[in-house]
């Protein structure tokens, strides 16, 4: 019988119902059809941050027993077994301060004790996915040749914001000049980035059942020309940028099976697969690790994919997939997303079980430097600008601390020569009120600094803003209340203001006001030079808006 790949929690619950995965010796009684819902909400919920199985990364481990031996060789042990159901309740529940949800607001009570006796049995092993997996999943829906010569609609395409409506596995494109709903597609599962063509034509999507979508962008109204599965779980896809290979190729991370994939970028036919299962940083095998941020060199036909569990950071060279090659950088752990400094030489990323930040040098292919942060550093893309003490810096968020950290970066730029006594340090920590950053924000044409707080478990934490003025850093941040500001209805139930998007000129930053299911969510709006609100988007449709991508920003790696 010819296998389909429904997503991780239907393969999840068809190997929990057949009984095997789940004999762990004193773990709560669980029925096959809890076992079910108990996959499916850790698929969709929890297995970013913990693991297909379960050994941690961003969260922690979540195996039923485990036991470590440290440089010393002191063995310690621990597990879900041993925190037993109640402890993980009020875990699940309530959160914790390094940086996991309160889930009381998201999940029932019969649903959050479910999930205390689900992650105390044996986590499932998925199955691998092939390239002929891929293959059979792959439907080019519109060939190359039937698409349209020419843009055949009149809107302004480099300002239109592509939106990720989570829950219902929708994108919704925006037109930024009108604030208008231009369409909503469907596409996977939570999609977790937009990334453009190198021409601004496409959209390629990624959601975390694994499906990648190509839209395009010339028709009248929006496009799926094509689709494909790189597995049952991603993150991550970006183009081939470097001249005379622009959208030959794209390349998707996989969180499982953990590997890369590489496909032909006008009609996404899978063309390679790339296995990342190997030793970590510190010599030990691990099964799953899995592929975390995936950036498009500009100075070399180079893709920087960055592997989660092992540490390890990749230049992998596309100009002859045939004979590819990777140059291979110890970087330390877990690396989860990161973005360009501002000259685009350099990748900075966030090792943030190490409380570190790594720095590629992608022009000598080497490790530029490891910085120490406060914990649990966070950037999304980060954000670069001229500190006016300090010269070039990139900017991280912290999951795990009430900080925004400024690292100083290198430039030839010979105006900048006096800064380099700062390069790779931290010259400065803004104090934020709580953690739970996600992302940070700036723009060329802005003197601001936005960072948000959505995992912060306080409410008046988590609805708003906090913008810096980039001109005299010694002055308080304004407090912005998205939640107030979008007029929306007050319910019990936390909005999340996440995700700060510039508009193409700089002029603007869209937030996603990210509700649940049965919420209004919206999008706000704000004029980036007085701060104050312009446009509140919201529709029966904007459910669980999430990321916003501006096609012309992501484009050129604009952050």
């Amino acid at each position: 019988m010819k296998r389909k790949l429904l997503g991780m929690f239907a393969v999840s619950a068809m190997a929990g119902a057949m009984g095997g995965a789940f004999a762990q010796e004193g773990a709560p009684a669980m029925t096959a059809a809890e076992k079910a819902q108990g996959a499916k909400i850790y698929f969709e919920r929890c297995a970013g941050c913990h693991g297909v199985l379960r050994k941690g990364a961003t969260g922690k481990n979540l195996e039923p027993a485990w036991k470590k031996t440290d440089k010393d060789g002191k063995v310690s042990e621990g597990g879900m077994l041993k925190l037993g159901t109640t402890r993980l309740e009020k875990v699940i529940a309530f959160g914790t301060d390094g940086g996991m949800v309160n889930y009381d607001d998201i999940l029932t009570k019969d649903e959050i004790n479910l999930m205390a006796r689900y992650i105390q049995n044996t986590p499932d092993v998925p199955p691998e996915f092939s390239l002929k997996d891929m293959k059979d999943s792959w439907k080019l829906i519109v060939p190359v040749k039937d698409r349209p010569t020419k843009q055949m609609n009149k809107i302004n395409l480099a300002n239109v914001f592509a939106t990720t409506l989570r829950d219902t596995g929708e994108l919704a494109l925006i037109d930024g000049d009108t604030k208008q709903i231009w369409h909503i597609l469907k596409t996977g599962y939570a999609v977790h980035i937009s990334r453009m063509s190198a021409s601004g034509r496409y959209v390629y999507t990624v959601g975390r059942d694994g499906l990648v979508t190509m839209i395009d962008l010339w028709f009248e109204k929006p496009t799926t020309v094509a689709s494909i599965r790189l597995g049952s779980d991603a993150r991550s896809v970006d183009v081939s940028k470097f001249k005379g290979y622009e959208d030959k190729y794209l390349v998707g991370g996989g969180y499982w099976p953990p590997q890369y994939s590489i496909m032909d970028g006008g009609t996404l036919e899978p063309l390679k697969v790339v296995s990342t299962r190997g030793m970590t940083v510190d010599g030990e095998y691990h099964p799953e690790p899995r592929v975390a941020s995936i950036v498009a060199s500009h100075i070399k036909p180079e893709w920087v994919v960055n592997v989660k569990e092992t540490g390890m950071i990749k230049l992998v060279d596309y100009s002859d997939i045939n004979n590819l090659k990777e140059t291979t950088i110890n970087s330390a752990k877990f690396l989860h997303d990161g973005g360009w400094d501002y000259t685009k030489r350099y990748f900075l990323v966030a090792a943030n079980a190490s409380h570190k930040v790594a720095a590629v040098d992608t022009k000598t292919g080497k490790l530029a430097a490891l910085v120490d942060t406060k914990k649990i550093p966070h950037p999304g893309r980060g954000a670069n600008f001229i500190h006016p003490k300090f010269g070039p810096v990139w900017a991280t968020g912290h999951l795990g601390d009430a900080v925004v950290s400024l690292i100083s970066t290198p430039t030839d730029d010979k105006k900048y020569a006096k800064y380099k006594q700062y390069n790779w340090k931290v010259v400065e920590e803004l104090k934020m009120p709580g953690a739970g950053n996600l992302f940070v924000k700036t723009h060329p044409n802005s003197t601001h600094l936005w960072a948000d707080m959505p995992m912060n478990p306080e409410l008046e934490n988590a609805e708003v803003n906090y913008v810096y003025d980039i001109k005299d850093l010694s002055k308080p941040p304004v407090k912005i209340d998205v939640a107030k500001d979008s007029g929306l209805p007050v319910t019990k139930a936390l909005r999340r203001a996440v995700h700060q998007e510039y508009n193409k000129d700089g002029t603007e930053v869209w937030i996603s006001l990210w509700g649940g299911k049965t919420d209004q969510s919206a999008i706000v709006v704000y004029d980036d030079k007085t701060l104050k609100l312009k446009k509140v988007i919201t529709d029966p449709k904007m459910i669980t808006p999430t990321g916003k991508f501006n096609v012309y920003n992501t484009m050129k790696d604009i952050f």
